[in-house]
């Protein structure tokens, strides 16, 4: 499977992570659900369906947080017969990045996940610019930027 990225600071702790976590999908995206990085996947259609997804999952359950007032939860987790999923926030000198890993049960399994995700979380923070990014609402060139990191992603 390959691992394409972006923005290459998020390939090297990227491709550590799956190696040493068994994991079969990963998304590291902006809260957005902008995808900088991915793991596994084939189809443009299917990243930009789990980023969306997911960064919406992440930003329900911060809002739940909020609301019983306490602090954002760490992780979520769901596990199926088969597979499982684990969705997670990594602070950044840059921006807060989501990552979604789906991994097999049978060739994985939560604790290890969250072993290895704890070194992916030290590695993106290590490896992130420094410098901030200054935001943008929607460039003036978007869907060219959009194509741009499709093709990059899915090496086209």
């Amino acid at each position: 499977m390959t691992t394409r990225a972006v923005e290459a600071w998020t390939l090297e702790p990227l491709v550590s992570f799956v190696k040493e976590a068994g994991a079969r999908l990963v998304l590291v995206m902006t809260s957005a659900g902008q995808v900088i990085a991915q793991h596994g996947f084939s189809r443009a259609v299917d990243v930009m369906s789990a980023s969306a997804l997911g960064a919406a999952i992440l930003a329900s359950t911060e809002e739940i947080a909020r609301q019983l007032r306490q602090p954002p939860f760490a992780a979520l987790n769901h596990q199926g017969e088969k597979q499982g999923i684990f969705l997670a926030a990594v602070p950044t000198t840059r921006a807060k990045l989501v990552v979604l890993v789906v991994y097999d049960l049978d060739a994985s399994s939560l604790g290890l996940v969250q072993l290895f995700f704890e070194q992916l979380a030290a590695g993106l923070q290590a490896a992130s610019p420094k410098e901030a990014v200054p935001k943008q609402v929607l460039a003036a060139d978007f869907e060219r930027e959009l194509s741009d990191s499709l093709n990059t992603l899915f090496g086209r």
